[in-house]
């Protein structure tokens, strides 16, 4: 006995093998289905890797818009805060951003304008401001400003500027109505002294 060779695709057809065409189309057709599989699985992560984006950029989106609404309703308070003070100032206009507030508008005269300035850079959270305010009438002011340091008093304020603590009121008087009582005055605060 021994080992015959017969051509795989001639002889009887009667189903109990493939011939060699028909395992190629097979072999080509599993190809395919693993290509078209392979596609698939790209396109779905594509897909995937699309929507991530895509929600990331809503995030961020949604993000920026509070920011924004935060700032405008920060700005929104100072504003309000200002005009509640009582001082004269037309078209007044504030915006904070990033912890400088930016002021425009008419004050009446100096020493409105460098209230407005006071009152605005005191606010927790506004470490600039950056003003466009005009001034209507009354041209400069005498007056200068001062950062309260710790231990200060106005008493002791008063005595540094004028060589006289008993003028204390004079400060007082010209940081109003930001200051409400003469001993309550914190380090860092701003004051002008006229």
């Amino acid at each position: 006995m021994g080992l015959f060779d017969f051509v795989r695709n001639a002889g009887a057809k009667i189903g109990i093998g493939k011939s060699t065409d028909e395992i190629a189309a097979e072999e080509a057709a599993d190809k395919r289905a693993e290509s078209a599989a392979k596609l698939k699985e790209m396109a779905a992560k594509r897909n995937a890797s699309k929507e991530k984006m895509a929600a990331r950029a809503a995030a961020k989106r949604t993000a920026d818009n509070k920011a924004r609404y935060e700032a405008a309703r920060k700005s929104n308070e100072i504003e309000n805060y200002v005009k509640g003070l009582g001082f004269e100032v037309k078209m007044l206009d504030v915006r904070l951003d990033d912890g400088t507030a930016f002021v425009s508008g008419e004050a009446a005269d100096q020493t409105t304008k460098e209230r407005v300035i006071l009152a605005v850079g005191n606010v927790e959270g506004v470490g600039e401001v950056d003003e466009e305010l005009t001034v209507a009438s009354g041209g400069d002011s005498d007056s200068s400003m001062y950062m309260v340091e710790p231990g200060d008093t106005l008493w002791a304020i008063a005595t540094a500027a004028y060589g006289d603590g008993n003028r204390y009121p004079e400060i007082f008087e010209a940081n109003k109505p930001m200051l409400e009582d003469p001993d309550k005055i914190y380090p860092g605060q701003v004051l002008r002294i006229p």
